[in-house]
């Protein structure tokens, strides 16, 4: 299933081996500041209609690859196809996000959902994971990806997006087994989720735990890390010759750098509210680092971006083991000379850090 990697620099640096220069890829870099994005939007009708169709996924994974130099392919799709895979019916309303036809509120509810066989349920990713893999050839490595159990969670009990987690934080201390219950469902589902993206053609896999900063301290460890730790665990780390990277993401979770560091994963994708530097010197050598500039700066101008990507850079030091990347998300808003300017700063700033 694999092709031989023409650039497999991102593999490398996830693995933490030499690399000649630091690899880039953007956190939704195949998205709405692209006007051939948009337009295919517009043509798709939905943008449900976009992630199931894997010919036009398979198209919006492939634009950002044509207009820039990066380093990687996301597989594009949404996080929240398991929940609707469970039955619960994602749809998105206008302005106001993700949305579910059905709302877990209560341990019936959860008894209720099925775990997704992805052969069926998910074929259209599946699909589209063997597609861009074809389409690819090997130039650059496919990422497949998945939300995290507690991000899930958090959408299926708060019935969308949400800004105090009331519902579900109810759930994790007054139903702690309810809340278990759940997230052990979900984390089964992730690990077959992301084992079929592998068998179809991803060559590393992404964890976006989006949402673990909102817990405590003890929450987080209790109803995010220990199924992150089991999702690690159950995933192939090797298929058909070739090892598999596992990155986690873990926003606002600086406060748990090392825990998440040893969950075994290769790599740690982190915000940009820490520097580098901190962030290595905390971990060590036990993960490779992704990150961090600020998204915020795409909007500003090249000269500004390129002395942060000097700076970012200076940040993670000499050595390899660093994936460049955005915090988060690149936004809508973003002027895409402006991806130009970061990818070829990337590119052209980056050898002297690899020189020993």
């Amino acid at each position: 299933m694999n092709s031989p990697l023409k650039n497999d620099l991102y593999i490398r640096a996830l693995l933490r081996q030499p690399t000649e220069r630091t690899p880039i890829w953007v956190m939704r870099q195949a998205g709405r500041y692209l006007p051939e994005y948009r337009q295919i939007r517009t043509e798709a009708g939905s943008f449900m209609n976009l992630c199931t169709n894997p010919e036009l996924a398979c198209e919006v994974t492939m634009q950002p690859l044509r207009r820039f130099p990066l380093d990687a392919a996301i597989l594009f799709s949404d996080i929240l196809t398991i929940p609707d895979a469970m039955g619960l019916g994602l749809y998105f309303a206008e302005g106001e996000g993700p949305k579910f036809n059905k709302v877990i509120n209560s341990i019936a509810d959860i008894k209720q959902l099925k775990r997704p066989d992805p052969s069926v349920s998910l074929a259209y990713v599946m699909d589209a994971v063997a597609l861009i893999h074809k389409t690819l050839n090997g130039d650059v490595p496919l990422i497949g990806f998945s939300g995290s159990p507690w991000t899930l969670a958090t959408y299926m009990v708060e019935g969308g997006s949400s800004k105090t987690f009331s519902k579900i934080k109810n759930m994790i201390y007054s139903e702690p087994h309810t809340a278990h219950l759940l997230l052990d469902k979900l984390a089964d589902a992730v690990i077959d989720y992301l084992n079929a993206q592998i068998e179809s053609g991803a060559q590393a896999v992404q964890i976006f735990d989006t949402w673990g900063g909102v817990l405590a301290p003890d929450m987080f460890k209790e109803f995010s890390l220990h199924y992150l730790e089991k999702i690690v665990a159950g995933l192939h780390r090797s298929y058909n010759g070739s090892t598999i990277p596992v990155v986690l993401f873990c926003k606002a979770c600086n406060s748990h750098l090392e825990a998440v560091a040893d969950t075994g994963c290769d790599g740690l994708g982190v915000d940009w509210t820490i520097t580098l530097s901190e962030a290595r010197a905390r971990v060590g050598d036990r993960v490779a680092l992704q990150g961090n500039l600020d998204p915020v700066i795409m909007l500003t101008n090249p000269e500004t971006i390129e002395t942060q990507v000097k700076a970012t850079l200076a940040s993670f030091g000499k050595g390899h083991g660093h994936v460049f990347n955005l915090g988060h998300g690149i936004t809508p808003e973003v002027d895409p000379l402006h991806m130009t300017i970061l990818t070829e700063g990337v590119r052209q700033h980056s050898p002297a850090w690899h020189i020993d």
